[in-house]
């Protein structure tokens, strides 16, 4: 209806690449590489995954060996098993489920932005020593923000 949805039944077994663009369900075996970029990925309780992942996000019911990269999130269930790395900004590991390897849950945008505001500590000097024997009347700029003395 809104949305397509493909499925590999458990008796399927694929060797090689698998991609697309188009949620999928995996409940058999798949052995390689699998892209879906901007699609679900579905691991589903009979799935057997050996291979490295990339998608929009990625839902574990069954077993994953290798590694997961997703845009939005990473969702281990009850009954899903991963041993591999995970990249991701989200990722939700449920009790009861298994995962052996590292987490890296950085978002690509905040290094390059978020850290240049912070290496400036010479302008923290500034507004600690307000003189009122300066006559300008126009406004001075303390740690990026403009100030009325």
């Amino acid at each position: 209806m809104h949305e397509e949805l493909a499925s590999i039944g458990k008796s399927i077994v694929i060797n090689g690449e698998l991609s697309g663009s188009e949620d999928l369900t995996i409940e058999g075996r798949v052995d390689g590489k699998i892209e879906l970029r901007d699609h679900v990925l579905t691991v589903g309780s009979n799935g057997r995954i050996k291979a490295q992942v990339s998608a929009k996000a990625i839902v574990v019911l069954g077993q994953v060996t290798g590694n997961l990269n997703a845009t939005e999130k990473v969702d281990i269930k009850e009954s899903g098993s991963v041993e591999g790395d995970i990249v991701a900004p989200r990722v939700a590991i449920a009790d009861g489920s298994h995962f052996k390897g590292s987490i890296d849950m950085q978002k690509k945008e905040q290094p390059e932005k978020g850290l240049g505001n912070f290496t400036k500590p010479e302008s923290k000097h500034d507004s600690k020593t307000p003189k009122p024997e300066t006559s300008k009347p126009e406004p001075s700029p303390v740690n990026g923000e403009f100030v009325r003395v």
